[in-house]
């Protein structure tokens, strides 16, 4: 299932990192979000990472910060400053969520760099290394 999310790198940016709206895939357990050849892996409960994300990059063990696209359109944490990236083909679903005709250039940017993930490749690697679920919780 693919759900449009706010997507916040927190590792050594706190705040500041760079940020995607896009589109996830999640999987069947809804604990993995695929997202840019990344597999996010969510922390169990209200764990936070040591960057404060909630979710880690399943092979880097990078934190982020995983959401719902605010109706306001002010996504990032209060503190935290820098553009939007917002993936092309989820502008127009993007600009129904947050009720806009168009996007707010000072807030955002259409991208066209996020990478298709190889779900195959990330699920191979978690079940063969057990770096899936069970090593979070």
């Amino acid at each position: 299932m693919t759900t449009l999310r706010y997507i916040e790198l927190k590792s050594g940016h706190a705040d500041n990192g760079p940020a995607w709206i896009g589109y996830v895939t999640s999987s069947k357990t809804g604990r993995t979000l695929y997202f840019d050849g990344r597999g996010l892996v969510k922390l169990k409960g209200q764990r936070r990472g040591d960057s404060g994300g909630n979710y880690v990059d399943m092979e880097t063990g990078e934190s982020f910060w995983v959401s719902g696209v605010k109706k306001n359109g002010e996504d990032r944490h209060w503190a935290g400053s820098g553009k939007v990236l917002v993936e092309a083909a989820a502008v127009p679903a993007y600009l129904q969520a947050v009720g806009a005709k168009a996007l707010d250039r000072s807030r955002c940017e259409v991208t066209d760099s996020i990478r298709q993930t190889d779900i195959a490749r990330l699920t191979r690697l978690a079940n063969a290394t057990g770096k899936g679920w069970e090593e979070f919780s």
